[in-house]
């Protein structure tokens, strides 16, 4: 009677377990087939509207001078063995400082960090580096090359050919969440993490299934996993939705903030209007729900989260429900009237805060290598 009554709790457990994973998937395709419909009669309209136009758009053949500014730094290269692939970098400082790598978001590239390749060059080697997919980055083909665990392998493999073991960590929307995973992962890598603008993945998953508001700010999500079509929405009417993502009412940067100019904005086209170029990005997306619950979740490192107030995509109540997996130092930061694109928005406050973290428990040893 035991034997049977410990049989049925197994299977219930099992069976339990089952339509959790069921009615995960269901959202997830139920929520892309509900996003691709809303899409599809945006995509009408504009023809509607604008029937020449919606269809064209531009390649930018020269880059901008902005990209060329010797002030960013040097542009390198460096060659995986493990993968194969070719990275682009700007570097800046003396070599032999103690190495700041920065991870850029999306869309967005190592032009992002411009504002932070100036400032922390003095103290440090600092790497802003074009992520897989990304910019002058190799490629690859196929969404499988993108998952989450080569995203992570990257950084590893990079920090170890620039010639260090440990490096001070900064990221930006996904290069945040490739961050809190190398700190998870690797945590003997990590001196300092500081992220802006990404909760922690845990927090993000547990809040985003129990908040529908956050579950609608998040969409997207659920239409980039579509082949071609995300990349034909974000390429009509001349690349309009890059350009609305940083400079609109809602999700642009604000009145108050480092507002990008004409040279900044066509620096970006320049990038996402080269043949093939945002599919590299999209597939970070194709491969997400795969990766995630995490079997490891703890981050032992110091860490800094720095968050936009006015971000138009995620909530801040998962900044603080980060804290649950820090083992460490936490510190967070509300800027005011900030968007999500905060490190360019408000550049100056992300540079104090971000010096005044390094600082703490620095004073006597100095920055690590």
């Amino acid at each position: 009677m035991a034997r049977l009554l410990r049989s049925l709790a197994l299977l219930t457990v099992r069976l339990a377990c089952r339509m959790r994973i069921l009615a995960f998937w269901t959202l997830v395709y139920g929520f892309c087939v509900f996003c691709t419909c809303i899409v599809l009669l945006k995509l009408v309209w504009s023809v509607v509207r604008r029937p020449k136009k919606t269809f064209q758009w531009t390649v930018r053949e020269t880059a901008p001078a902005c990209l060329n500014d010797t002030s960013l730094g040097t542009h390198c290269y460096v060659r995986i063995k493990e993968s194969g692939l070719r990275f682009h970098y700007v570097a800046a400082g003396e070599r032999g400082k103690p190495l700041m790598l920065f991870l850029h978001g999306f869309p967005e590239f190592w032009f992002s960090w411009r504002h932070q390749l100036r400032e922390f060059k003095s103290e440090f080697r600092v790497v802003a580096v074009d992520m897989r997919g990304y910019g002058e980055s190799d490629m690859p083909v196929g969404k499988e090359n993108y998952k989450l665990d080569y995203l992570v392998a990257d950084i590893k493999d990079i920090v170890e050919h620039l010639g260090y073991n440990r490096c001070y960590l900064v990221g930006h929307d996904w290069g945040g969440m490739i961050a809190w995973l190398f700190a998870i992962y690797y945590p003997e890598m990590v001196n300092k993490l500081i992220v802006l603008n990404c909760p922690h993945p845990s927090a993000f998953i547990d809040y985003t299934l129990h908040h529908p508001s956050q579950l609608k700010k998040s969409s997207y999500f659920f239409f980039f996993q579509l082949p071609r079509l995300p990349e034909l929405m974000l390429s009509i009417n001349d690349f309009k939705a890059i350009k609305y993502l940083f400079t609109s009412h809602t999700t642009g940067i604000g009145r108050k903030g480092c507002r990008l100019t004409s040279g900044d904005m066509e620096a970006y086209l320049y990038v996402f209007s080269q043949p093939g170029a945002l599919t590299g990005p999209l597939n970070y997306y194709r491969n997400v729900f795969s990766f995630l619950p995490l079997t490891q979740q703890d981050v032992k490192s110091p860490v800094l989260l720095l968050w936009g107030e006015r971000d138009a995509f995620l909530e801040q109540e998962m900044a603080e429900n980060s804290k649950l997996y820090i083992k460490n130092h936490f510190r967070i930061n509300m800027i005011s009237g900030a968007s999500h694109w905060l490190q360019q928005d408000q550049p100056d406050i992300v540079n104090t805060l971000i010096w005044t973290f390094l600082k703490e428990g620095e004073s006597r040893k100095g920055y690590r290598n």
